[in-house]
């Protein structure tokens, strides 16, 4: 077992590198003709196809938050934490079919633009540049940080910084040619993380096999992991009792048992998927049935993603716990990277290859997602209106720079306290704030003709409130003896309201708030923002996918319940 990587890593990594950034140059060089074009910029001229805008979906979304954080809870929960991916497949689905015929039907090209035309414009400026602080300086800096901090890990401990400029550099690079140079890179990206990804997972579990005595099988060490952590194979955490020790609370609180399938984890996913510009940019240049057909095959591509990012951290907790893994750097998070030390040379350098191509293609989208919003949102609109579309493309990578910039100095020193807390915890606590009063405002603007502007500016203040009254007041006033809710001891001194139910709390106070200011307010203009009836048409290929796609989630949970 080895730490450090040898040469053949190297080179593997370094012709993962090449062939990347090759086919990259390829792709700009085709588009070269449009260079100044600021619909091919921004949006791929509208001519990614399916199987594009699907894989860059997965390598969007994908990045150092699952591999390490995510294996983390794998370590911690088990398959509970799947929860997060096969949710986010059904969640994919209602994309899908119900919102992005909205967005296509009224040429929506950015979600401030989106709360402009259903809202007003003090909406849509109010959230643009709320969005550009969330991606600069909670989701940028994290996955960056993360990132640097895990294979920094593998390569000895000691170039951290040097770390983190190359994968800003690498990410820079990708994103300077615009949306279908991003799209097209992370078609390979999702190839190296899913095929990396894979390996990790089959070398983890045929480790299992060999310490445990069944030989190096794959499928004897998945069972050794059922039988020495059964559980670890749970969907739903028990509810603690007077009884419960500290670590059966700490898991409840981190993942509420059937409450989270009541709740937060819909927030969080629908959210995500559908109301966020990061996510959605891929889908909204293309037609209906190609974007359609882009989502679908993420959401089927999300089902794999647990057996990558949360296997090998079921393998090193049981690893760990009979005394075959005596260092864990990290605590939980340091469970993706100790799996790696198992990997023979040259396979060791595909899974850096793996989680670096996680890394940069969610930083390159993140970035180009922020440029996007800056220049057409706020850019355009309130700086320089007669911008041309070489001004807008100049000004967009522009943005890209200073984005990417503003990532590494903050993450440079930790200035933001991310390993304080864990990225994930960091990811989820920050943007877990805004989510409920975000995804109220859009599910009202685009389902109810009624909900009004005022409405909307109401909800996404209000959802914030709300969240910190639960999250961070109700617990010290209240403790464990409320109607709403349960608070339980969280081992620092004080309680804690499971993080799901507090965001469902949230999200419908903040819908009950949102209705009744809705109500009172004047009537929206019907002819302002209109459903598109093909939301309700489905054709048969399309069908077929969710069909087998809602199989599977369900003979999952079947075989874990």
């Amino acid at each position: 077992m080895s730490q450090n990587l040898a040469f053949a890593d190297y080179a593997v990594f370094i012709i993962y590198f090449i062939v990347v950034s090759a086919y990259g140059y390829t792709i700009y060089r085709k588009r070269e003709k449009n260079e100044h074009d600021a619909k091919a910029y921004f949006l791929a001229e509208g001519t990614l196809t399916w199987w594009a805008i699907g894989a860059s979906l997965i390598a969007s979304n994908i990045s150092a938050e699952q591999f390490i954080g995510m294996s983390g809870e794998g370590f911690f929960l088990g398959v509970a934490v799947a929860a997060y991916e096969w949710i986010a497949a059904i969640a994919l689905i209602i994309v899908a079919v119900w919102f992005i015929p909205v967005y296509l039907k009224n040429k929506i090209y950015t979600m401030p633009q989106f709360l402009k035309t259903r809202y007003n414009e003090s909406t849509a400026l109010i959230m643009a540049v709320f969005w550009l602080f969330l991606y600069v300086f909670v989701n940028l800096t994290s996955i960056l940080y993360l990132g640097a901090v895990a294979i920094n890990g593998l390569a000895g401990g000691e170039y951290l910084h040097a770390i983190m400029i190359g994968l800003a550099l690498f990410a820079l690079l990708i994103s300077l040619g615009g949306m279908k140079v991003v799209a097209y890179t992370d078609v390979i990206q999702v190839a190296v993380l899913i095929i990396g990804g894979l390996v990790t997972s089959y070398i983890a579990l045929t480790t299992v096999g060999q310490y445990f005595g069944v030989g190096e099988n794959a499928i004897a060490g998945f069972k050794v992991l059922m039988e020495k952590a059964p559980e670890h194979f749970k969907m739903i955490i028990p509810e603690p009792t007077a009884t419960s020790s500290q670590l059966e609370i700490n898991k409840y609180l981190t993942f509420p048992g059937m409450m989270s399938y009541l709740a937060g984890i819909w927030i969080i996913n629908l959210n995500y998927w559908g109301c966020n510009q990061y996510i959605t940019q891929r889908a909204l240049g293309a037609d209906l049935q190609t974007a359609r057909t882009g989502i679908l095959f993420a959401g089927m591509l999300k089902l794999l993603m647990p057996v990558i990012v949360m296997l090998p951290g079921i393998a090193a907790y049981v690893l760990y716990e009979n005394g075959h893994l005596p260092q864990l750097v990290g605590g939980k998070d340091g469970a993706y990277s100790a799996m790696l030390t198992f990997l023979p040379t040259g396979l060791k350098g595909l899974s850096v290859a793996a989680l670096t191509a996680a890394i940069v293609a969610s930083l390159a989208g993140k970035v180009n997602s922020i440029s996007t919003i800056y220049t057409l949102d706020v850019h355009k609109k309130y700086i320089q209106k007669n911008a041309t579309d070489r001004a807008q493309v100049n000004i967009g990578r522009y943005a890209v720079f200073a984005a990417m910039l503003l990532a590494v100095m903050f993450t440079w020193n930790d200035l933001l306290g991310i390993g304080g807390v864990g990225g994930f915890t960091y990811i989820q606590k920050y943007t877990g704030f805004i989510s409920p009063g975000v995804f109220a405002m859009f599910f009202l603007g685009m389902f109810w003709k009624r909900t009004t502007g005022t409405a909307a500016i109401v909800g996404v203040i209000a959802g914030f409130l709300l969240s910190v009254l639960f999250n961070e007041l109700a617990p010290s006033l209240f403790g464990n003896e409320t109607l709403l809710y349960t608070a339980y001891a969280n081992g620092k001194g004080g309680f804690e309201i499971p993080f799901h139910i507090c965001m469902g709390l949230s999200f419908v106070f903040t819908m009950l708030l949102m209705i009744a200011i809705s109500f009172a307010g004047p009537k929206v203009n019907p002819k302002a923002f209109e459903l598109d009836t093909e939301m309700f048409k489905v054709k048969p290929q399309t069908t077929v996918l969710i069909v087998i796609t809602l199989l599977i989630i369900f003979a999952l949970y079947v075989k874990f319940w």
